[in-house]
C-alpha cells in the first residue's frame, strides 16, 4: 500500500520540487556520469527536504491546535485527525530514511543500478522514482511473485 501511495507522486512534481527539468540525455553519454550524478542528487535533497518540512509543520500544527474539548465528540474527532497526521508523517519518515539510503548508494557509486541483475535502470524510470533499486523487468517480476505468494 505505502510503495502505491507514494507512486502517486508524478516525476514532474518531483522534478519541480527540485526546481529542474527532465534530464536532456546526449548522444554517446556515459551512464551516470557527474551531471547525472548531480541532477539526481538535487531532486532527492529537494524531496527530502520537502518531506522534512512536512514533519516539522505537522509538529507545530499539533501543538497549535492541541485543545482539550469538553466534548466527547469534538475530541474524538481531533484525536483522529491527529491520529491520521501521524501515520501519514510515518510513512513519510520511512520514504526519507529509503532517500538517504539511495543518497548514499549515490555517494558510493552504486545508484541507478539493479540490485537483482545488475542493469542500469534508466534516468526517465529514476526520474519518475528517484528511489526505485530495481529495473523494470526485475522489479515486474517480483511483484508478480509477490501477488502468487499472497494467494
Amino acid at each position: 500500500m505505502q510503495e502505491n501511495q507514494n507512486k502517486k507522486v508524478s516525476s514532474l512534481s518531483l522534478l519541480s520540487i527540485a526546481g529542474v527539468e527532465p534530464y536532456q540525455l546526449k548522444p554517446n553519454e556515459e551512464y551516470m556520469n557527474e551531471n547525472q550524478i548531480k541532477h539526481f542528487r538535487s531532486i532527492l535533497e529537494a524531496w527530502r527536504n520537502q518531506l522534512r518540512d512536512e514533519v516539522d509543520r505537522t509538529v507545530s500544527h499539533m501543538q497549535d491546535e492541541a485543545a482539550n474539548f469538553p466534548d466527547p465528540v469534538d475530541r474524538a474527532a481531533q484525536e483522529e485527525e491527529f491520529s491520521l497526521e501521524l501515520r501519514n508523517r510515518d510513512r513519510e519518515r520511512k520514504l526519507v530514511k529509503k532517500i538517504e539510503k539511495t543518497l548514499k548508494k549515490l555517494e558510493e557509486g552504486d545508484f541507478g543500478y539493479c540490485e537483482a541483475c545488475g542493469v542500469e535502470i534508466g534516468v526517465r524510470r529514476l526520474e519518475a522514482r528517484p528511489t526505485a533499486d530495481m529495473c523494470i523487468d526485475c522489479k515486474t517480476l517480483a511483484e508478480i511473485r509477490e501477488k502468487q505468494m499472497a494467494n
